[in-house]
């Protein structure tokens, strides 16, 4: 067998398998309060900047709007947001959060300080995790290029 067809060799497998168990890693905490893990990033974006656009916290996510769009609803239908349209541009549905949306960020305040903890161990430490950080965003930015890059029929551009 050739040596890049290994799944050891695979950086696709680590990187698959470090988001799969972070994740699981997520589960118990978030779940306590009703929560799944993408209804907490999307807290998250909302905590940073509230009454935001559908398509914006899509965008910050690297989701797209209909894959974004069926998880707000069931936030919303939970009391977590509320979505209207936007007062300047009525095709757009702004996410606001409710009381319950903003109390949870007291719920949640120890929730990244637990997992951090149990990522951050031997070589990961808080003084390597930023060089972690980089080389992941390079990652996503690499691959986000070739995402928008490639045409519909596969095909990369040129």
């Amino acid at each position: 067998m050739k040596e890049e067809f290994k799944l050891d060799n695979q950086l696709c497998f680590r990187l698959y398998t470090a988001s799969r168990l972070l994740t699981q890693a997520y589960h118990p905490l978030l779940s306590v309060h009703g929560l799944t893990y993408p209804q907490y990033l999307v807290l998250m974006v909302l905590w940073e900047s509230d009454a935001q656009p559908v398509n914006d916290i899509a965008h910050k996510l690297y989701l797209e709007t209909n894959t974004v769009t069926p998880l707000l609803q069931r936030m919303e239908k939970e009391g977590i947001l509320t979505r209207h349209r936007g007062e300047k541009d009525a095709r757009q549905m702004i996410v606001s959060l409710t009381k319950k949306g903003c109390d949870l960020q007291k719920k949640l305040a120890a929730v990244p300080f637990t997992v951090g903890s149990a990522v951050l161990c031997g070589n990961i430490t808080l003084e390597t995790a930023p060089k972690l950080f980089q080389m992941l965003d390079d990652i996503i930015g690499n691959l986000s290029d070739i995402k928008r890059c490639t045409d519909k029929t596969g095909q990369s551009c040129s």
